[in-house]
């Protein structure tokens, strides 16, 4: 089937991993498109979390200016549209754009009007998640959660952490998390990529989010699942990009199915459009060939997206009339 046709909802995505190759050659004409291939795609086996997200230097080094980061925010609107997305909830770290003299406030100013433009220009909606990194200290993690509270009433609807999970412990964010919750700002968090269900629990315990980004690894802990099902965790699946960090070695093993089979709340998602060389029709492809999914677990999985997205309930209801009603035309 061609899932292009399908209206969808994505809530795992970065901006600066998705850089198409015409938006790259607007920001810097010299980038061949071999060069392209070989920098900002990672290959279909890395070493690891670390070895997969050295690709994403590539991407943010060119989104320094006011107009770098505009033409990157509309490009990926295009990608969205292109791929019948109709809402997403993009996401990343404001301190990575600060190399070229913006402040981090100019940055998310930025990407902001930017996501107005392109929800304007594409009929597409949109909110925004910003990122700390587990590699930033605690005043980095709360300059980022203050960022989202000053912009609250804005299209930035969460915060999150992102980065390398193995490599860095959670201490210098539990803070940052705690603030979030206390501001009732709505939050997810990568855990269950890099390491396995351990990552999950502390996540869960420390920073109290309403979903995991990946989070697939929680699979090796029946109870855990249990856990995520009774308490309505979401999880933002990413299958390619799972099989690219080397989380599993082949994709007929990722346990997607499984934890939707355990009733647990799950969405596929693309992480990074360009480093692991997807589009969201592409994923849904790979669960329908590799784990015979139809259009019932994909309704399935984009309404409960929705549920879990950082919206009014409103919107909310516009998506699911818009989703259920293009899924019975089937």
């Amino acid at each position: 089937m061609d899932y292009r046709q399908l209206p969808k909802i994505e809530l795992h995505l970065h901006l600066d991993c998705s850089l198409s190759y015409k938006v790259v050659q607007q920001l810097n004409p010299a980038i061949s498109e071999e060069e392209y291939r070989e920098s900002f795609i990672a290959p279909a086996k890395c070493t690891d979390l670390a070895d997969y997200i050295s690709r994403a230097v590539k991407g943010y080094e060119l989104m320094q200016t006011r107009e770098q980061l505009r033409l990157v925010t509309l490009d990926l609107f295009n990608q969205l549209k292109a791929d019948h997305v109709i809402y997403a909830e993009i996401r990343f770290a404001p301190l990575l754009h600060i190399a070229g003299g913006l402040t981090p406030t100019e940055v998310v100013e930025t990407v902001n009007a930017a996501t107005t433009e392109g929800m304007e220009q594409t009929g597409i909606q949109a909110g925004l998640i910003l990122c700390t990194l587990r590699h930033h200290t605690e005043e980095q993690s709360m300059t980022t959660v203050q960022l989202v509270q000053a912009f609250q009433h804005t299209n930035v609807v969460g915060f999150d952490i992102a980065g390398d999970e193995a490599g860095y412990p959670i201490d210098n964010h539990i803070r940052a998390f705690e603030y979030a919750k206390a501001h009732h700002i709505s939050c997810t968090a990568h855990a269950g990529e890099a390491r396995g269900a351990a990552s999950v629990w502390e996540t869960l315990r420390h920073f109290h989010p309403s979903r995991i980004g990946h989070g697939v690894r929680s699979a090796e802990d029946p109870a855990l699942l249990e856990f995520l099902k009774q308490e309505n965790i979401h999880l933002e699946v990413c299958p390619t990009s799972n099989i690219q960090v080397n989380v599993f070695d082949i994709i007929e093993h990722h346990p997607a199915d499984r934890i939707y089979k355990a009733g647990v709340s799950m969405s596929i998602n693309t992480d990074c459009r360009t480093i692991s060389n997807v589009n969201l029709s592409g994923e849904y492809q790979v669960m329908e060939r590799y784990f015979n999914w139809q259009k019932e677990q994909f309704l399935h999985c984009n309404l409960a997206a929705i549920d879990h997205c950082f919206i009014h309930e409103a919107i909310k209801e516009t998506l699911r009339e818009k989703i259920k009603a293009a899924y019975e035309t089937i």
